[in-house]
């Protein structure tokens, strides 16, 4: 949050500086010299110089003394810009608005967040299913887990009778988590704490335990950067020692790089789901009603994803790219599991398709040029209804337990904030929920999407938002943020630190590039590996039109992404220094040769190789 909060700041601190050029943004800064060493690496007989290899000791007093140096010198930048007080405010302002999340029927209780506005922490309330005008009462404040604000809640589980929970907390944004069980009638701990929880959710068995996954910790590294290798499921059983808990799945026996365990609604059945990377998998199904039943293998090609969606009684359904690239629905008898006796439910179409379930119907949700749309379906995959939204952007939500008569969803865009709207199955009409107040007027704002050409030709979409009325004279502040990869998609969605860069007449570019999912699975493959090139290529493209078409201009562009987008930056600034002003590359996987080495970095190799997988692959990474 902090991050998110001080790269924005330093965005919108370009934004004024091009419009009010103060004298502190001319003032000369002087970095803390950074030691180089020796180190060099060897690949395939080619020796690469690491000069900062010792920052890779993230827990020596040398990486502490060279971070606290950094850090002043960049604080007392900051600190010397006399405006930026008045900026601070107004961003506080806009963050403040109260924002309630869609509520989640737990037993005989209805639970949602609540954050008042500028609280650190989400609030978990409850109020009784069967009295909905009733006063909210608080069920858990991760504001009061610590007196700085640095442990949160990452979390919760229900039974299916709702009377016990399971909610994970994180430290100082660690992904290691601790499970903590509650009675949830009287809201009292029942049990010893669970440690050294990573990359899990929590699915309860009925109530006698529940299924979770871990990593053993590492033990000669920083418990931060150490690398992670074999994920395992457990199962725990209440009121018993974390010791004791069985190993299900998994480790040196059952090599996968994450792992985890699904109990599904009718607690007839646990949903294995093993992978190797991000994206692909295994998937195995085992009848808990069958004592040491085996895993019964519904899909084994790691390359591919196979996602349980719902099941009807052995009947499963599964939501796949496989012979799809951008997905379909598919019944699965798991006593006649063989893909010959896969059955289309709903099959693919031009855009792409996620899925979800709730009321004994199938949602089909799908992207079209990085927009939602949603239809419903029967358990057989007969077509019931288009569902109306609110407008062009994205929706989420479509997902309920089987009994239940209706749902809620959310909807934002690029100048409408999450807003919940209620959902009737039987009818297929919407209600609005709640919908936030924030101190701003959407109308005075324009959002368009545009299709450009990148280097080879491919054509790619991009929204831009601004200001009704601004001169598009290539002096417009600008910022061009961007992801790109895992498959992972991009849509039109809510800031109100976006809204402070509008407000001051800066426009706002987000392409949807190559490796992401936003046109399935060709698309991601088309930005991974040897082909990541392309990803870089059409962000830069992207640049070039904004200037081209006189949105901006080289002094009033400034490039920004974060992770994976952080490669994409760092890759931009390093391949075209000229292209923007100013790069904000956001915790940036930057290191292609070792990025593998330290955490689960291992597991992004599918999109990014190794320099250990071949000569080739090394030349490759090296280039970037």
């Amino acid at each position: 949050m902090k991050l998110a909060f001080l790269i924005s700041l330093a965005g919108l601190t370009f934004a004024t500086a091009c419009k009010n050029s103060p004298e502190t943004m001319s003032s000369k800064l002087t970095y803390p010299a950074t030691a180089k060493s020796d180190h060099k690496d060897t690949y395939f007989g080619e020796d690469v110089a690491d000069p900062y290899n010792w920052l890779e000791n993230d827990t020596s007093k040398a990486t502490m003394d060279w971070v606290e140096a950094q850090n002043k010198v960049t604080f007392g930048f900051l600190d010397k810009i006399s405006w930026r007080a008045n900026l601070k405010k107004r961003l506080e302002s806009l963050i403040n608005y109260e924002r309630i999340s869609a509520p989640q029927r737990e037993g005989q209780f209805e639970y949602f967040y609540k954050n008042t506005g500028l609280q650190n922490h989400s609030v978990l309330y409850r109020k009784p299913k069967d009295k909905p005008d009733a006063e909210p009462e608080l069920y858990l404040d991760p504001n009061g887990f610590s007196k700085d604000g640095t442990i949160g809640l990452s979390g919760i589980s229900f039974t299916k009778d709702g009377t016990l929970s399971a909610h994970q907390i994180t430290e100082g944004g660690s992904d290691w988590r601790k499970v903590i069980v509650m009675d949830a009638i009287n809201k009292e701990i029942i049990e010893d704490t669970l440690k050294d929880v990573k990359f899990s959710d929590v699915s309860w068995y009925g109530d006698e335990g529940f299924y979770y996954s871990s990593y053993d910790k590492p033990k000669d590294a920083s418990q931060l950067s150490g690398k992670t290798q074999y994920h395992k499921l457990f199962y725990h059983k209440l009121k018993t020692p974390q010791s004791s808990d069985v190993l299900i799945y998994g480790g040196e026996k059952q090599p996968n790089r994450y792992i985890g365990g699904y109990v599904t609604e009718d607690q007839k059945y646990l949903v294995l789901a093993c992978a190797e990377t991000t994206s692909g998998g295994q998937l195995y199904v085992r009848d808990l009603s069958v004592k040491n039943a085996p895993f019964v293998q519904i899909n084994g090609d790691y390359e591919k994803d196979f996602n349980f969606v719902e099941n009807e009684g052995s009947k499963f359904y599964f939501l796949t790219n496989i012979g799809a690239p951008n997905y379909k629905v598919v019944s699965v008898d798991i006593h006649k599991p063989g893909k010959e006796n896969w059955v289309d439910v709903i099959p693919e179409t031009e855009h792409v398709l996620s899925s979800g379930s709730g009321g004994g119907k199938l949602f089909a949700e799908y992207l079209i040029d990085a927009k939602t749309a949603v239809k419903q379906y029967d358990l057989n995959g007969k077509f019931e209804r288009d569902i109306e939204l609110p407008g062009i952007g994205t929706a989420a939500g479509f997902g309920a337990k089987r009994e239940d008569k209706d749902l809620y969803y959310s909807f934002t865009s690029f100048t409408s904030p999450s807003t919940i709207y209620h959902y009737d199955i039987a009818s297929g009409k919407s209600t609005l929920y709640i919908q936030p107040k924030v101190d701003f007027d959407p109308d005075a704002y324009e959002t368009k999407q545009i299709f450009y050409q990148s280097k080879d030709g491919t054509k790619i979409p991009m929204f831009i938002v601004y200001k009704k009325g601004i001169k598009m004279d290539g002096k417009n502040p600008t910022i061009l943020y961007a992801y790109g990869g895992f498959n992972i998609n991009l849509t039109p969605g809510f800031s109100a630190l976006r809204v402070a860069w509008l407000e001051q007449g800066g426009i706002y570019a987000q392409p949807n590039l190559r490796g992401g999912g936003e046109y399935g699975e060709n698309w991601h493959q088309a930005g991974t590996k040897m082909k990541k090139q392309n990803v870089f290529d059409d962000f830069i493209a992207a640049a070039e039109y904004l200037k081209k078409e006189n949105y901006t201009s080289t002094d009033y562009l400034a490039i920004s992404g974060g992770s994976n987008g952080g490669l994409l930056i760092g890759a931009t600034m390093t391949q075209r220094p000229d292209i923007a002003k100013v790069a904000l590359p956001a915790v940036g996987v930057m290191d292609m040769l070792r990025y593998n080495k330290f955490t689960a970095g291992a597991g992004w190799a599918s999109d990014y190789g190794t320099a250990e997988d071949s000569k080739e692959m090394f030349e490759y990474l090296k280039k970037i």
